[in-house]
């Protein structure tokens, strides 16, 4: 790479790092994309594939064959260890990595609310291992269940319980509640009625950040898909057979799987500046108070609009990856800067096939139009042309057919059928 050139480092390969480069293609700069992991993962469709909906290849991609086109973009994998402000560099596993302008984007981790040991019993699909172990684990529980002979652990182990009412949280137990239709058709001892999905959340309705309305209506659509909800009740304890509420009640299930909430990486807490929930606060152009080379976007910045700190959700981090793109052009150029302004084009969440809410402004959209309408969102954001291909196969597949195909597990062993058998 030209080192006469500006250098651009962006770390992070998430919807906010991959869309600065992109918007960066043709700049006359150099930029380095630096991820710990050589991909980037659409995770609104992780869900997807935790509940074998999906394969993993259909929403990991590449990072080097994603900006292959990109004659002046590099790709390196490394783990960052710190910024160096003073000396302009990154700290990694590969040595220092020097910048003229560096955008963070390092995303977020699951937030256990300081029980980091829960992680284990109970993971969250935020990365592809974790979705990976959530699914190797849901395949498990039925594979072991379709052929022990104890009526009480075959029950336990097809007891599930998702802990967080959120996007997440709604959309991963509407996609178990229809993988227990799809899924146990190759069981010869399983029915669709043996298997039983909790949703645990805090809060006294499902998906708060949506409208009442809409929120009542998926509500309605999970408890017609037969998943139990527990509104207003906190988690307090996870084991390996099941959870402890608030109330004092006690839920067995052979697998527990969190979505109640995430928090900005490690990084973003060693940023200088205030860190409003542990987001580093950010100016009107993204970038660190006194440093106006670097910037942070995504779920790891604090930015304020009309008084409210912006959402950790993908769009809000794509707009803040092509914005400063735009400033790092318009420094170039000796131009000022205009202000970030975030453009909400609405919210989406699926509740299981054929049924979505949508808010798009004043208008609130439910059902199977709702649901099309996610569809062609998720397509269009999805990254790679045979990304976009395979899903849309899969989804078709599913249609026609009402069948997934069965995932392969590496290992049979389950948590609960180790404490179970002790």
């Amino acid at each position: 790479m030209d080192t006469a050139r500006p250098q651009v480092l962006i770390v992070g390969g998430g919807f906010g790092g991959l869309a600065a480069a992109r918007a960066l293609k043709h700049a006359p700069v150099d930029v380095t994309v630096l991820d710990r992991e050589n991909y980037h993962l659409f995770q609104p469709l992780l869900y997807q594939a935790a509940t074998a909906e999906l394969s993993e290849t259909d929403v990991a991609m590449s990072l080097r064959e994603l900006l292959s086109g990109h004659r002046n973009t590099r790709v390196l994998t490394g783990e960052v260890s710190g910024v160096d402000l003073d000396r302009r560099c990154v700290t990694t596993d590969l040595g220092d990595v020097h910048y003229d302008f560096l955008v963070l984007a390092t995303g977020a981790e699951p937030n256990y609310n300081g029980r980091d040991e829960w992680e284990s019993r109970a993971p969250s699909p935020k990365s592809l291992a974790a979705t990976l172990e959530i699914r190797r684990r849901v395949i498990t529980a039925l594979e072991i269940a379709d052929g022990i002979e104890n009526a009480l652990e075959r029950r336990l182990l097809l007891e599930f319980v998702v802990v967080g009412g959120g996007p997440t949280g709604v959309e991963l137990a509407g996609a178990l509640a229809d993988g227990r239709q799809q899924l146990t058709k190759v069981f010869r001892r399983i029915e669709p009625s043996h298997v039983r999905i909790r949703l645990v959340n805090s809060q006294r309705r499902v998906l708060p950040s949506f409208p009442e309305d809409l929120s009542k209506k998926a509500a309605a659509q999970l408890e017609r898909r037969g998943v139990i909800l527990h509104l207003g009740r906190r988690v307090t304890a996870i084991d390996d057979a099941g959870v402890s509420l608030d109330d004092g009640s006690r839920l067995e299930a052979g697998t527990v799987i969190w979505t109640a909430g995430v928090r900005p990486t490690p990084l973003a807490r060693s940023l200088p500046g205030e860190h409003p929930h542990g987001r580093v606060a950010v100016g009107p152009d993204l970038s660190l108070p006194g440093h106006p080379e670097v910037f942070a976007i995504g779920d790891m910045a604090h930015f304020e609009q009309n008084g409210a700190p912006l959402p950790a959700v993908s769009p809000v981090a794509m707009q803040q990856g092509r914005a400063v793109a735009r400033f790092v052009m318009r420094t170039l150029q000796k131009r000022p800067r205009e202000p970030f302004h975030y453009f909400d084009k609405g919210s989406m969440a699926q509740i299981g096939h054929y049924h979505a809410i949508a808010q798009i402004g004043r208008l609130h959209v439910s059902g199977i139009v709702a649901w099309f309408m996610w569809g062609v969102v998720h397509l269009y954001y999805l990254s790679g042309l045979r990304n976009r291909i395979a899903v849309m196969f899969s989804w078709t597949w599913l249609f026609l057919t009402h069948r997934r195909s069965t995932p392969i597990v590496t290992r049979t062993q389950h948590p609960l059928a180790l404490h179970g058998r002790g």
